[in-house]
């Protein structure tokens, strides 16, 4: 049996900037978010500038994508987390990932009551279609405006009941949210800039295809580990939110290849066996919760042990980083002035230094008169902005 290839952290990091970090180019939003798979999209500002960091394409062209041409399409995807993925990607996320989820979500509701009652299926499937109904007369509305019309929406629920996290919330909460995991409606313009989460609510302009889950699952695998790849079974499991039976048989589907790690066994693709070539030196300011810092669960061979207090939350969500050679290096925030500051915790030369200034006063005459105030802070970003 012929021995796995070794993949050292070197060549991992070349990989990574390789791919995921290219020369800022004439690229548009949907060949960054291809390059990427998803965008995380849980702080709208993250997709906008995820793509800044990797292209030279404007907060308009992002907006185009979204909003006009619907070549971007945001959704709820991997750990139940809201992503912006291309629409082709859209299918594949929808039946491997969301449509279960999606059930989940009415198991979990029908586990939920009114004060005094129950809560089952047919109700839901009701007041759904009402939903339905009034927003195909409307080009689009905001959550408040479908409660005004659909008030069923405002019943309140009963979370946890009996326990010490016992809340009430509107069953519109759940519900519309169900409505777009099914695919049946989506996120439209949000109220305010490009930086605002409050959306309106569209139909979706046509329903998603309806993929085998075993297909869907090897695709999403597939342009994982294009991107990614090598990464090891725990990485996948973490970044998809499927089971590890799941994870292996999609490893399995798609003929990955076992390589070492420092780590132990991770996996790529049957054709990116071989050493990639020489990666640029590369300095970039990437923005909270961007997918690369949040690529993969195992992460010591790009971010330092002891940058995680400074970078992380307590939640796990990682803050805006500044990077070189790629890996984490530092920090960086937005003050209340619009100046962009940035703080290196590692000792990495004057080239560095002056590398990531240039990318810094791009980032700023990106960003424009916009403020950025990441929705899950981090200490030093704190720190910087002041």
């Amino acid at each position: 049996m012929a021995k796995s290839r070794h993949i050292d952290a070197a060549e991992r990091r070349a990989r990574l900037v390789l791919r995921q970090l290219p020369e800022p180019a004439a690229q548009s939003a949907e060949q960054v978010t291809e390059s990427l798979v998803a965008l995380h999209s849980t702080d709208p500002a993250s997709v906008f500038l995820s793509v800044a960091a990797r292209s030279r394409v404007g907060a308009a062209d992002v907006e185009r994508a979204l909003y006009d041409d619907r070549t971007l399409v945001r959704m709820a995807g991997m750990r139940r987390t809201v992503f912006v993925v291309t629409d082709p990607m859209a299918a594949v996320v929808h039946s491997s990932t969301t449509a279960p989820m999606a059930e989940k979500a009415l198991r979990d509701m029908l586990k939920l009551g009114f004060r005094g009652g129950t809560l089952d299926a047919s109700w839901v499937a009701e007041v759904e279609d009402s939903v339905v109904a009034h927003l195909s007369g409307l080009p689009e509305a905001t959550s408040t405006e479908l409660s005004a019309l659909e008030p069923r929406l405002r019943e309140p629920v009963v979370y946890a009941p009996g326990t010490k996290w016992e809340t009430e919330q509107t069953a519109g909460t759940r519900i519309i949210r169900k409505l777009a995991m099914d695919g049946r409606i989506v996120r439209g313009r949000p109220k305010g800039s490009w930086t605002s989460s409050q959306y309106r609510w569209q139909i979706a302009p046509e329903p998603l295809p309806d993929l085998p889950a075993t297909e869907a699952r090897a695709a999403l695998v597939r342009a994982w580990l294009a991107s990614y790849g090598p990464g090891t079974e725990a990485d996948l499991k973490w970044w998809t939110g499927w089971t590890l039976t799941q994870v292996r048989a999609a490893l399995k589907a798609v003929a990955a290849v076992p390589v070492t790690l420092d780590e132990g066994t991770g996996f790529v693709l049957p054709d990116d066996v071989d050493a990639p070539g020489a990666a640029p030196d590369r300095a970039a300011l990437l923005p909270a919760l961007d997918p690369t810092p949040m690529g993969w669960q195992g992460r010591g061979w790009y971010f330092p042990d002891d940058a995680k207090a400074a970078l992380f939350d307590r939640s796990g969500n990682v803050g805006p980083t500044v990077w070189w050679q790629g890996r984490v290096v530092g920090g960086w925030a937005q003050r209340a002035d619009g100046e962009v500051v940035w703080r290196l915790l590692a000792d990495v030369g004057t080239d560095a230094g002056k590398a990531v200034a240039v990318e810094a006063e791009r980032l700023a005459a990106w960003i424009g008169g916009v403020r950025v105030t990441p929705r899950f802070r981090t200490a030093l970003e704190r720190e910087l902005a002041g």
